[in-house]
């Protein structure tokens, strides 16, 4: 769907997305299915061959096809070249990461910094910025002044911040059809602008929210400092029910009827990771001090520690089952952070892996999709390709990504293959009564252990 310009034009402007790591990728391959000519910028020039020849560099369900649809169409191209996407586009979409400071909470904007000021200096004609990386507040304001003193004297250069909500797994989705949109900005005319590119999803009556810049920079860390704190809420539950009885699913599921509060993410279970949600909540403490208000959020604190303390819940159910863990054998079901995705980032899975290693146990490991990014963090556990293969000889069995093959596999699938039927289910997934009845010692996160 070629979109019409602000102006009442018939040619689509022109984008690029600076920066092509997952938000990157998608946010180009989804421009170019929305009918736009976009042209993806990154430093690695490896990255950019593969991206080229129709080669995503990590698993996402239906952008393999949209990539490759698009860079054989030619809508969709690649490049090193910052010169070459400052002539070639009109809106430009910064997509850089912002990782945590070795050593410290906060983001590090040093690679956004270095984009958008690289970017400014090469524009000769009037364009747009638009940011979508997770920033600290007050960085758009910030980047504005940066612009401004760098830009050509015959360029007119707008800023606009409009963050991304993806969620693994679902981003084709996520930004095709978007649940709402965050534009945040001083001028008329980029809001206009960003109107135009975003047309098809407000002739869906998708919510627009235009706003200031520290606005639309706070309702992403906000989004996600809110699911961590839900998310924690229910672990914490979970450490009541272990020690006192009672069913935290049933207890998730009655107060998730509450239109207040809703079900979703009050899954008790090994908590939350990737990169998006503890990298967020540091940052926004760390932020939230350098502004003096650093009791404001103290409260994350505790969310993250409570998400912590999961983690090593199943290293002492593990412990309590096997006692002294050297020369066990240990099957880990999962290494991804969720489910439909191969990103290990701070995964709640693979630290716990890592710490049964550790702790002397003999770790094999087993996901579908997300085992060589594991490997390249941890190579020294051992992989499979296969449930049969990872749970042979297992003297206990730990369940940690909600794969579907996890969630529907069945006692006499692993049966004869592990040395000991003992399961511990971190996501609250199997149904403990089918597996008691098939002979197994079964634990989940949430219940009291041993009660068979």
């Amino acid at each position: 769907m070629i979109q019409m310009t602000p102006d009442g034009g018939n040619v689509a402007p022109r984008l690029t997305v600076i920066g092509t790591g997952y938000l990157g990728a998608t946010h180009a391959a989804c421009m170019a299915e929305l009918g736009f000519e976009v042209l993806g910028v990154d430093t690695d020039q490896r990255k950019i061959d593969d991206l080229s020849s129709g080669k995503l560099p990590f698993h996402e369900p239906d952008l393999p096809e949209l990539l490759q649809k698009h860079t054989a169409s030619g809508r969709l191209r690649f490049t090193t070249s910052i010169e070459e996407a400052a002539n070639f586009g009109d809106i430009h979409f910064i997509a850089v990461g912002t990782p945590q400071r070795p050593g410290e909470g906060a983001a590090d904007m040093q690679y956004v910094d270095a984009a958008i000021l690289s970017l400014a200096k090469a524009i000769r004609k009037d364009a747009l910025i638009v940011g979508k990386s997770t920033v600290p507040v007050g960085s758009s304001r910030r980047l504005k002044a940066l612009i401004a003193g760098v830009t050509h004297p015959d360029s007119r250069i707008d800023f606009a911040w409009n963050p991304e909500f993806l969620r693994e797994g679902f981003a084709v989705k996520d930004t095709l059809r978007p649940d709402r949109l965050v534009v945040g900005t001083d001028s008329v005319a980029a809001d206009l602008r960003l109107r135009g590119v975003y047309a098809s999803a407000l002739d869906r009556q998708t919510p627009y929210i235009s706003t200031d810049f520290e606005t639309a920079e706070l309702v992403k860390v906000a989004a996600n400092a809110f699911l961590a704190t839900k998310i924690s809420f229910i672990n914490a539950f979970a450490e009541v029910t272990e020690t006192v009885g009672g069913n935290i699913r049933t207890l998730a599921d009655a107060i998730g009827h509450d239109r207040r509060i809703g079900r979703k993410f009050l899954n008790a279970g090994v908590g939350f990771g990737g990169g998006c949600l503890p990298k967020d909540i540091r940052a926004l403490q760390a932020r939230v001090s350098e502004l003096g208000l650093e009791h404001t959020m103290r409260f994350l604190n505790e969310v993250d520690e409570i998400n912590l303390r999961r983690r090593e819940r199943v290293v002492h159910l593990a412990t309590e089952y096997l006692g002294d863990l050297k020369g066990m054998t240990v099957a880990i079901l999962g290494t991804a952070f969720k489910p439909n995705s191969d990103d290990v980032r701070d995964s709640p899975a693979l630290d716990i892996a890592a710490r049964l290693f550790s702790a002397g146990a003999d770790v094999n490991v087993y996901d579908p999709k997300a085992n060589q990014n594991a490997a390249n963090r941890f190579p020294r556990l051992t992989y499979h390709d296969s449930l049969s293969d990872v749970s042979r000889g297992a003297d206990l069995v730990i369940l940690l990504t909600e794969w579907s093959e996890f969630k529907t596999m069945q006692p006499e699938d692993i049966d004869r293959s592990v040395k000991k039927r003992i399961i511990i289910d971190g996501r609250n997934v199997l149904d403990a009564n089918q597996w008691r009845a098939a002979g197994w010692q079964f634990s989940a996160l949430g219940h009291r252990p041993f009660v068979d």
